[in-house]
């Protein structure tokens, strides 16, 4: 965007806000004339294309808390200022620059243009070309996207497709392992500039859906493994699932109590940055019913049990 489009363009206006609206306001508002004003709603006519721009370009700016400052200083000290190609000497930037002389008179005196530019560069002026920052091609804006995706989906990694503000519907590839609540960066794929700068990014948020099975641990797997009392007491080979549907083998030795975690190296959540493991906590299953042999055994069992209180360690402090 030109300088001279900066005093020339009222983007409050134009969005039809307030000075004082706040970003979510704004990005309802905006929401609201584009869909209005989209090309694909309206076709053929120039008119509501030249409106989506102007939207497009507002809302580009003073959605950018750094540019809409930037903005809202400019108008307030230049209001009224018209950056002309003609005439000599400063080339009609005198009624704004005209404040920052550091002579005193004169039509030699220097127009003090560091004294302006320092206060909107602050080390954008490379990002953005022109003087001190203004008039290079500006980023378009991004854009915030959300999708849900499946527990397993999202371990093994999923090829999804999101619809854009334009409509048209494309793929992403969400990577491996991606967790509950990561975002992920598309870029290039926002809004595009309004003067012919990179394009923005997309922004996905990703939601993990919880699954039945299985919960994840950092780059770990977790899962609640039951045993029997017999199992637990005397010792067994189990079997437990895994991510990739398949089923491993477990040893619980004998004497193993509940809350025990049995680990299964490398088989857990897999991505670029390393591949966690299989944690199973086992869990003594208690029997709801028992028939009157079942009941008997255990009659006989407990009176040979150690006489010992399992709880004693609960008073001990």
């Amino acid at each position: 965007m030109a300088s001279q489009d900066w005093f020339d363009k009222d983007f409050y206006k134009i969005l039809g806000v307030e000075k004082t609206v706040e970003a979510a306001e704004l990005k309802k508002v905006y929401r609201k004339l584009a869909r209005k004003y989209h090309p694909d709603s309206n076709p053929g006519d120039a008119a509501a294309e030249a409106k989506f721009k102007d939207i497009s370009e507002a809302y580009s700016v003073l959605s950018d808390p750094e540019q809409r400052k930037e903005y809202d200083e400019l108008r307030a000290m230049g209001s009224g200022a018209r950056f002309t190609a003609g005439g000599s000497g400063s080339g009609g930037f005198e009624d704004v620059f005209s404040r920052f002389q550091r002579g005193g008179g004169g039509g030699a005196a220097d127009p003090g243009f560091d004294d302006l530019f320092s206060m909107f560069n602050q080390g954008r002026g490379s990002r953005r070309g022109g003087f001190g920052g203004f008039g290079g091609p500006q980023k378009g804006a991004d854009v915030r996207a959300r999708t849900t995706l499946d527990f397993l989906d999202a371990a093994k990694g999923e090829t999804i497709s999101l619809k854009g503000e334009d409509g048209k519907t494309f793929k992403v590839k969400i990577p491996a392992g991606v967790a509950d609540g990561q975002k992920i960066r598309l870029r290039g794929r926002g809004r595009p500039s309004p003067n012919g700068g990179d394009a923005g990014d997309i922004v996905v948020e990703v939601t993990v859906r919880s699954h039945p099975v299985f919960s994840r641990d950092g780059l770990n797997v977790r899962l609640t493994v039951p045993v029997t009392f017999t199992e637990a007491a005397l010792g067994a080979t189990i079997e437990v699932p895994t991510l990739d549907g398949g089923r491993v083998k477990l040893r619980v030795a004998p004497g193993t109590p509940s809350g025990r975690v049995l680990r299964v190296k490398g088989r857990g959540i897999q991505t670029t940055k390393g591949t966690g493991d299989l944690l199973a906590e086992v869990e003594v299953a208690v029997p709801a019913h028992l028939s009157d042999a079942q009941r008997e055994a255990l009659e006989a069992y407990r009176a040979l049990e150690p006489n010992e209180n399992p709880r004693a360690g609960l008073f001990a402090h």
